[in-house]
């Protein structure tokens, strides 16, 4: 019986030790899709890890939260606390060491553009530009020499005005829409064209153009 008990007892406790010396990553990089301007990666951060990033991040970056949470950054003697919802949008540039922790109570996604270089040069003007001519759908978020961020939102059955795309972008979908899923990254190049949300439910991107 004692022996018994004892196997039983080592059964019980071995998952568990095994669990505390297997602890889940920081932070896990799921690779989304790459162009010659871009790098696209998912980030995710798991609760009350800390993730060291040691030799810092060597390239300017748009962030974008695919969920809501809290996560504090150190940089030397520093620290800064972000907290964010789903949808938001930040621009990083390039930096030395630092500690990132999410701070929530569950995993947070981060969808980061990677920029690989420099601009082009200076970014050319249609006078079909999407915000000049449909601002009801489209609005500047954020905007350097880098990159120009539309927030882009059609209502249930909504059709925009024709307008002409010139800069090479990033698209992220935020929900599911007619021929998209919530989370969807796609790349579009140049391009006219009106467009229309077909379904009954509002349809919402970030689109993130490449200078």
């Amino acid at each position: 019986m004692r022996i018994t008990r004892l196997i039983v007892l080592s059964a019980l406790v071995m998952p568990s030790s095994l669990s505390a010396q297997n602890p889940p990553a920081p932070a896990t990089i799921t690779p989304r899709l790459e162009t010659p301007q871009a790098r696209v990666i998912v980030a995710t951060l798991q609760p009350r890890t800390p993730s060291i990033a040691r030799n810092g991040h060597a390239t300017n970056r748009v962030l974008i939260y695919l969920d809501d949470g809290v996560m504090t950054r150190k940089e030397g003697d520093g620290s800064t606390t972000i907290e964010f919802h789903r949808g938001d949008v930040r621009w990083r540039p390039a930096s030395g060491a630092y500690i990132a922790e999410n701070v929530s109570d569950h995993p947070i996604r981060i969808l980061e553009i990677d920029l690989k270089g420099p601009p082009a040069g200076p970014a050319p003007v249609s006078k079909l530009d999407p915000v000049t001519v449909d601002a009801k759908h489209y609005k500047v978020e954020l905007e350097n020499e880098y990159v120009r961020v539309l927030r882009v939102h059609y209502g249930p059955r909504e059709k925009g005005e024709t307008h002409e795309h010139i800069l090479n972008r990033v698209v992220v979908y935020l929900n599911d829409q007619p021929n998209a899923k919530a989370d969807d990254v796609r790349v579009s190049g140049a391009a006219t064209h009106a467009e229309e949300n077909a379904s009954d439910r509002p349809a919402d991107r970030i689109a993130v153009e490449l200078k």
